[in-house]
């Protein structure tokens, strides 16, 4: 065996890079972009990793990963154990590009932000989403090579009810439409390397990611922008009410009340389990035991 190949069949150390083969960084959804290609995202929300691994499997783009799988914990919490969150989705979806979603007491400072979005890199989020985030935040963390793909728009939450006083739509008149494009514009030009852009009128959303050089992607936007993305929670039929952005390709809670329904229907049929679902006991063996059981009990 050559010294080479020993070196690196029992080489002590791991693999150096954190990078996987095949994973769909900043620079391919750029190229997307450059290539006229549309952009593909979904959010799993609180439906885990089992969905977005099967987005990876069906050729999605992106995960706009939240910041916990349940939506009511104290973000304190959410911020401690979102390495592990993100690591989670990451390790059954190699290559799909994890937008991780964080919460604003992560970046509450610059330095804060900066060692914060570096740990969710570590873990495997290839950008960050930090919501609301100030100009100067964000290049300060640019410039130490965090990748930030951020949001404009209507800023989902708290942000959105004391700013405008309601999650609504935005942009109708010239004025506030360029409000909307100068803070995209702004955060391009401060370092942000993509974003999304929500609830603005379809000639807006269209408008503002021609002008741009960054990716553009639209959530309830009507533009088709550079990409589009749906929440799982609508792709499944899961909302009592769906919003009118929204389109069902499917009914997840019938399919799987289905297959419950098959199964426990088996099971009380005496179908299930069959012969082929078990193993059997040496005959020899089987012997003993129940002359045994018979004896002694």
């Amino acid at each position: 065996m050559e010294k080479e190949e020993m070196n690196r069949m029992y080489s002590p150390f791991p693999k150096m890079s954190m990078g996987q083969k095949g994973r769909k960084t900043i620079h391919y959804l750029q190229k997307l972009k450059d290539e006229g290609i549309h952009i593909v995202q979904h959010c799993p929300s609180m439906m885990g990793p089992l969905f977005t691994m099967a987005a990876e499997m069906a050729g999605v783009d992106i995960c706009r990963l939240t910041p916990s799988f349940n939506g009511r914990i104290p973000p304190e919490e959410a911020l401690s154990h979102a390495m592990e969150w993100i690591g989670q989705n990451r390790s059954v979806a190699p290559h799909i590009h994890i937008n991780y979603v964080t919460d604003t007491i992560a970046f509450a400072s610059k330095e804060a932000a900066l060692a914060n979005f570096s740990k969710f890199h570590m873990a495997g989020a290839d950008s960050i989403l930090p919501m609301g985030i100030n100009n100067e935040t964000l290049e300060y963390v640019a410039n130490n090579y965090v990748i930030v793909y951020g949001h404009v728009g209507a800023i989902s939450g708290w942000q959105t009810m004391g700013t405008f006083g309601g999650y609504k739509h935005l942009g109708k008149t010239s004025e506030d439409a360029m409000k909307v494009f100068r803070q995209a514009y702004e955060y391009q030009e401060c370092g942000m390397k993509a974003m999304s852009i929500e609830l603005t009128p379809i000639e807006v959303s269209n408008a503002i990611a021609k002008k741009l050089r960054v990716p553009v992607i639209s959530i309830a936007a009507g533009g088709a922008c550079d990409g589009s993305e749906m929440v799982d929670a609508d792709l499944f039929g899961l909302m009592a009410n769906p919003a009118s952005h929204a389109k069902t390709y499917s009914y997840f809670l019938k399919f799987a009340a289905e297959t419950y329904g098959a199964w426990a229907n088996d099971v009380r049929a005496g179908a299930y389990p069959e012969d082929k679902h078990g193993f059997h006991m040496e005959e020899r063996e089987l012997d003993k035991f129940l002359n045994e059981l018979e004896q002694k009990y």
